[in-house]
């Protein structure tokens, strides 16, 4: 591939290059790889709250991608896809960790621990990390989708198959915990 290709690659739409990459173009797959490799791993680092399994669940992504493309039927935008793809693979391995958390210690154990993490955070980020890790996975989502993404309730919506009035509904809802949290850890 010459550099006329790789330009022409570097102004292909999402869409475009997403389609030729389905059917085994590898020049196609590399840029879309190259372009939203950082989209992929922001969004991982924030549904997982740790880098290391963001960098773990991004490699893993990657390395599946050529054959989820081949079901990418271009029926929403690439980038809606895409990060239904990475929430997914969030999801899935949250499963895989929650039954082998179960296996490894109790329930109580983990939550005095969390505890005594919270009580060591100086900072107002430590804190809200903390907090937003207590959510339940559907409201986390929700959040680094619309604060982390930046998206609109309608896009977050989209990507989590729900209606915009639900993710209105579940951004209200964790405003309501991390107050009801605040009040609680200030008593």
């Amino acid at each position: 591939m010459g550099v006329t290709d790789n330009v022409m690659l570097m102004d292909t739409s999402d869409e475009m290059l997403a389609a030729s990459a389905a059917a085994g173009d590898r020049g196609a797959f590399a840029t879309l790889v190259g372009r939203h490799y950082d989209r992929i791993h922001g969004l991982a680092w924030r549904l997982t709250g740790s880098k290391a399994e963001a960098e773990d669940l991004t490699q893993d992504i990657c390395a599946a991608l050529p054959v989820k493309l081949r079901n990418w039927r271009g029926e929403a935008r690439f980038t809606t896809w895409l990060y239904r793809v990475v929430v997914n693979a969030a999801h899935d391995q949250r499963r895989r960790q929650a039954t082998r958390s179960r296996a490894a210690q109790g329930w109580g154990d983990w939550e005095i621990a969390r505890q005594d993490e919270i009580a060591t955070q100086a900072e107002a980020a430590d804190w809200l990390a903390q907090a937003m890790a207590q959510l339940s996975p559907e409201l986390r989502d929700t959040v680094a989708l619309v604060l982390g993404e930046e998206m609109t309730q309608a896009e977050a919506g989209s990507v989590l198959g729900v209606s915009e009035g639900t993710i209105a509904w579940r951004m209200s809802e964790v405003k309501k915990r991390l107050r009801a949290k605040a009040r609680e850890e200030a008593k």
